[in-house]
């Protein structure tokens, strides 16, 4: 998943219509440029693409100040099916990186809250998974060092260990926020 190809189709969405200029002005306003890696040139190629992709179609091309034409995009039935399906996927995938979980985070109120707080659930599910996982190889590798297994490995298991539950925290408290009524969702 992409993150970049995430964010350019809810920012146009949320837009209805926008130019590569003004995707890019949004996307740095939320600063995703750190936290996503969103660079201005993947802005313009992503749009290129999603249009040859039939995802995006382009509506009109206004005078660009001091430079070229800016052309319009909206989604097209299929640019929001596949903007459905990589929301989805980002709130509730555990294997997709940070950037894609902050993309899905970034726009999450697009969605109605009954859905978000599943999808995130689901993720939930998968993360306590990934608790047990990492406690179950935390206590083999002590059962290995007896045969010769360098004790310092036991870090890597501990390492895991204390990234997932410190995601869980985290996880486990949006989704009370979610529950208790905080931000406004697209079904409010």
């Amino acid at each position: 998943m992409s993150a970049t190809r995430l964010l350019v189709l809810g920012v146009v969405r949320m837009y209805g219509r926008a130019h590569g200029y003004q995707v890019r002005r949004e996307l740095l306003s939320w600063s995703a440029d750190k936290w996503a890696n969103v660079q201005p040139g993947s802005v313009y190629h992503a749009l290129k693409k999603m249009d040859s992709e039939g995802l995006l179609e382009q509506v009109d091309a206004e005078p660009g100040q001091a430079g070229p034409d800016r052309t319009a995009y909206r989604l097209t039935a299929d640019g929001e099916q596949e903007y459905q399906v990589l929301l989805s996927k980002a709130l509730s995938d555990p294997s997709l990186n940070h950037p894609d979980l902050s993309a899905g985070i970034s726009l999450m109120t697009t969605f109605p809250r009954a859905r978000v707080i599943n999808l995130l659930r689901h993720r939930l599910v998968h993360l306590e998974a990934e608790q047990r996982q990492a406690a179950m190889m935390l206590e083999e590798v002590k059962a290995s060092m007896e045969l010769g297994t360098p004790e310092h490995v036991g870090e890597l298991y501990r390492l895991w260990g204390g990234i997932t539950d410190a995601s869980l925290d985290w996880l486990r408290g949006l989704i009370d926020r979610l529950v208790a009524g905080e931000y406004a969702m697209a079904d409010e």
